[in-house]
């Protein structure tokens, strides 16, 4: 068996704790990775993983070998991509994560003219709101929203992130619209779960003002409250990247727009400049260019002629 494959499937089994997750995401059979994880252990005469019916867990030699597989497979695709830049093609595989509502917005449709413009590159987007360890998950570069990103990762700034208090017009019927900030602690809100569930923050000019409201329903990512919110759910906090289409086309209106509330930026994260690949390079330049289209939420198509005539 292809010894590189088998550290390549050992890796996503150790990663994941599931056999079957492994096999789907490789698309192979569970038997197969079964046959490969043994392969490995037959192989290196240790036992890598403690299994049971309901967990996967990596022994103390599995420990040491998922860090030395990390860095074998990690140096292959360093090669693969130095020894594939000759001919001008970029080649291999990226992995990004981005939060899931960034993804639904922009990064996606960002990542398929990027990858037109480099067909023989492939991109694994893993759409999620949970904190991952690039190092362990192998992930090449992170997409995130932040007021302040991890200070052990390389953080490129690739725009700021603005966001308006909205709401349908089917609840401003039913309830007077907020004309203060304090108007806000008497209506019904939906709110983030992992931050300013309770208290939200407005400022207008020097003057700033906290309000506590009433957070009837919350979740932890942006689309769900999108959603809510357009079913006449209260009144929500959305970024303008997600808000604005609504706005214009009126199924949402803003609230209190003489307001600012707290701008946060999206960064493009990474765990080290040194050995960056020429791919990571290459999507990150792009997606300054991607997002440096003003207003950026609203790209039209010259704009984007623009950044795949650049060839970035």
């Amino acid at each position: 068996m292809d010894r590189l494959t088998a550290m390549q499937v050992f890796v996503e089994v150790a990663t994941s704790g599931s056999f079957s997750a492994t096999a789907e995401k490789l698309e192979m059979s569970r038997a197969m990775v079964t046959r490969y994880v043994g392969e490995m252990e037959r192989w290196l005469a240790a036992r890598l993983l403690q299994r049971t019916t309901r967990s996967v867990t990596l022994t103390d030699a599995g420990e040491n070998c998922l860090r030395r597989c990390q860095q074998m497979l990690a140096l292959m695709e360093n090669v693969e991509e130095e020894t594939s830049d000759h001919d001008g093609e970029l080649r291999g595989q990226l992995r990004v994560t981005c939060s899931i509502s960034l993804c639904y917005a922009q990064l996606a449709k960002a990542i398929v003219e990027f990858l037109r413009m480099h067909p023989q590159l492939k991109i694994d987007l893993n759409a999620s709101e949970g904190a991952l360890n690039l190092v362990e998950a192998r992930v090449d570069l992170a997409i995130r929203i932040s007021g302040a990103p991890d200070p052990t990762l390389i953080g490129r700034v690739l725009a700021p992130c603005s966001s308006v208090l909205v709401a349908s017009p089917a609840y401003l019927a039913k309830h007077a619209e907020p004309q203060i900030p304090a108007d806000l602690s008497v209506h019904r809100c939906v709110s983030y779960a992992n931050f300013g569930k309770s208290i939200w923050t407005l400022r207008r000019g020097e003057l700033q003002e906290q309000v506590s409201v009433g957070s009837y329903f919350s979740a932890n990512e942006a689309t769900a409250l999108l959603q809510a919110c357009l079913a006449g759910g209260g009144i929500a906090l959305q970024p303008t990247y997600l808000a604005n289409p609504y706005l214009r086309d009126g199924r949402l209106q803003q609230i209190l727009p003489e307001w600012d509330l707290p701008e946060m930026s999206i960064y493009a994260l990474y765990p080290s400049r040194k050995h960056l690949s020429p791919a990571v390079r290459a999507l990150l330049d792009f997606l300054v260019e991607w997002f440096a289209a003003v207003p950026w939420q609203d790209m039209d198509s010259t704009t984007l002629d623009k950044i795949q005539k650049r060839g970035v």
